[in-house]
């Protein structure tokens, strides 16, 4: 995204076009993928401010394939993004972490040359209670031959990604996205009177050490020794190292990675033995991991399995979980030292 055009006032579609027309070349389809994934955003935004209104909060009465209770607007912004993006002819496919297979693009539209990953509404769990909720996506381009997807051209690494970010949706709408090769991280508040996301800020940097840890305390009984000696770490006071950090866990993903995103902090999801189906992890390293590990480490910051970068993880299944330290880099650094020590 071109440096001179980084001020306040700009739109995100400014901002699209004007990167686009940087490579003569180019076809236009990712400009135009990007612009109608972001209108399917804007369409989740209205129904979730609305939502009190619109008889569409409590559950659907149905479960998604990781066996979770689907809640309505999860299955609003699920069906929502894939009838945005289907016809559009830039993607081979779609996978979403509410379905258990890729979703195929209709035989009557044509397909692309990428690939769309999401999760549709991140922190459902918390929408009857009003709280922060949010859609996190990742774009790979295409790598199997001919016009059909292969399953591998989802289960690409994430540092192969061409695009990756999140909405969130609180008090204001906002979209925190990163196209990688330097062009930075950069977010956009929606304004509802006309309707478009506005650049508000440019250029986000997260600072390299934090003063935040967020963690489901909740679940100490559950980690083993090292994961214990971690959480510990961050709670002792040491006023030379800037502890203890403040504790702050919100429950949803993406409104806890946002903030520390601008603040400096780890998030940190490790794995416990509450669950044996869930032992190597919780969060799906596709759907949630891989896309908010591009955006930490294009603004300054790191994620880790606790031993392993993120985004140098190739996947295996397409609901692989993994476990998460994410943000500050030296914060992460500090988590993966006691972790390995």
């Amino acid at each position: 995204m071109a440096h001179e055009f980084r001020k306040l006032g700009t739109t995100v579609t400014r901002l699209i076009m004007d990167e686009q027309r940087k490579h003569p070349t180019a076809s236009g389809d990712f400009s135009s993928m990007l612009m109608e994934l972001i209108v399917a955003m804007k369409l989740i935004s209205y129904e979730v401010n609305k939502a009190g209104l619109l008889n569409v909060l409590g559950a659907a009465g149905t479960n998604n394939i990781q066996d979770e209770e689907q809640q309505k607007l999860d299955v609003f912004a699920n069906n929502t993004i894939f009838r945005a993006m289907d016809h559009t002819g830039y993607l081979c496919g779609m996978a979403s972490e509410e379905n258990a297979d890729i979703l195929e693009i209709p035989k009557q539209y044509p397909k692309g040359k990428y690939a769309l990953v999401y999760d549709p509404l991140d922190g459902s769990s918390n929408i009857d209670a009003n709280v922060s909720i949010g859609t996190i996506f990742g774009i790979y381009k295409k790598i199997s031959d001919g016009t059909d997807y292969d399953t591998e051209d989802f289960l690409q690494p994430g540092h192969k990604m061409v695009a990756g970010g999140y909405t969130i949706y609180g008090s204001s709408t906002m979209l925190v996205i990163t196209t990688g090769n330097g062009n930075g991280v950069h977010g956009f508040t929606l304004d509802p009177n006309v309707g478009e996301f506005i650049l508000s800020h440019p250029n986000i940097k997260t600072p390299q050490k934090g003063k935040i840890y967020s963690v489901n305390e909740g679940n100490t009984p559950y980690w083993d020794e090292k994961t214990k000696d971690v959480i510990n770490y961050f709670k002792d006071k040491d006023k030379k190292t800037g502890r203890p950090y403040s504790s702050r866990y919100i429950g949803s993903l993406v409104s806890d990675f946002h903030r520390n995103l601008l603040y400096g902090g780890i998030f940190m999801y490790p794995i416990d033995f509450k669950e044996p189906s869930k032992s190597t992890g919780k969060l799906r390293l596709l759907y949630e991991a891989n896309p908010l590990a591009f955006v930490a480490e294009n603004a300054g910051g790191l994620a880790t399995d606790g031993k392993n970068r993120i985004l140098d993880m190739k996947p295996t299944d397409l609901h692989q979980r993994v476990p998460l330290y994410i943000g500050s880099k030296e914060d992460v650094e500090t988590a993966m030292k006691i972790l390995n020590g």
